[in-house]
């Protein structure tokens, strides 16, 4: 078992750092680059699927902390796998309840969720595009207490991560 859980956790990093080696590629001019993209993100979402039918969420308790996070990623760009990132939603809250996960990457997988649902997000960190330089967020479903939200989950308000990419 312990053996099993070693070679998951260095699985899930893999796929993190295949993850962010082709990220680049995602909105590219290049159709076979998008489509190379597409079909790294489906695999990996395929993937997490079964993980998460064996193991439940891959906390870091289990997987340790990097492994985790890269459990997390692989959940956020699954987005044609609405499936995956329901289930990683549901699996994730219930960790993060029980102390097992951060709320923080839990709140990024809420807005990522939502929108891939087409529906308006609630902390504001998905992005639709940029308006005259700035990061403009998908649409929001309470505008007026985003940085609020935000607060609650640890993430910076909204103004300071615009600032970041300007």
């Amino acid at each position: 078992m312990t053996h099993d859980i070693a070679a998951l956790a260095v699985e899930l990093t893999d796929m993190a750092a295949a993850d962010h080696r082709t990220a680049v590629h995602a909105n590219s001019d290049d159709a076979a680059e998008q489509l190379a993209w597409r079909r790294l993100t489906a695999r990996h979402g395929d993937r997490l699927g079964e993980i998460m039918a064996e193991y439940g969420w891959p906390t870091a308790e289990l997987v340790g902390e990097e492994a985790a996070r890269a459990a997390w990623l692989v959940a956020q760009h699954a987005d044609r796998q609405l499936d995956i990132q329901r289930r990683a939603l549901q699996l994730m809250q219930q960790a993060v309840s029980a102390g097992a996960a951060g709320p923080r990457e839990l709140a990024f997988l809420h807005d990522r969720t939502r929108v891939n649902e087409g529906r308006e997000q609630l902390y504001g960190t998905q992005i639709a595009g940029v308006k005259d330089g700035a990061p403009v967020p998908w649409p929001c479903e309470e505008p007026e207490r985003v940085d609020e939200l935000r607060a609650t989950v640890g993430i910076e308000p909204f103004d300071e991560y615009v600032a970041r990419f300007s």
